[in-house]
């Protein structure tokens, strides 16, 4: 069974996360998703962030067919063991993480990367919405 990893922090859903995952399940046979805990958004987004906790996140991923698995990480340490214990041998990440250091890619024997699809992001959707 080949066995795929992608991680975000999957805040407020939209068009590209679920492109992103159905990219990622077609690469393999189990689709593992890691999602960043609220602390960890909030340390990199800001205080307003995220806008959905960690349990509603959860819970909205859980419903999504291509995802097999979730896993959550509070630090890239532990990420980068989330990666190891998954056993990916695939890691999905965006394609502006081209010549950027992937956390867990030690692990991995190959690394994707997904092209963003262009109008589609959380941030711009919550700056719509003030």
């Amino acid at each position: 069974m080949k066995i795929v990893w992608t991680n975000g922090c999957f805040d407020v859903l939209h068009r590209g996360h679920i492109e992103l995952f159905k990219y990622a399940k077609s690469l393999g046979d189990w689709l593992v998703v890691g999602i960043d805990t609220d602390e960890r958004v909030r340390a990199a987004k800001g205080d307003s962030r995220p806008f959905n906790t960690i349990g509603d996140r959860v819970a909205m991923l859980e419903s999504i067919k291509y995802i097999d698995e979730i896993r959550t990480f509070d630090a890239d340490d532990e990420l980068d063991t989330q990666v190891l214990l998954s056993g990916a041998e695939i890691i999905v990440v965006g394609s502006d993480y081209k010549n950027k250091e992937v956390i867990g890619s030690r692990h991995a024997q190959e690394i994707k990367f997904f092209d963003r699809i262009e109008g589609y992001s959380t941030t711009k959707i919550l700056v719509g919405l003030q």
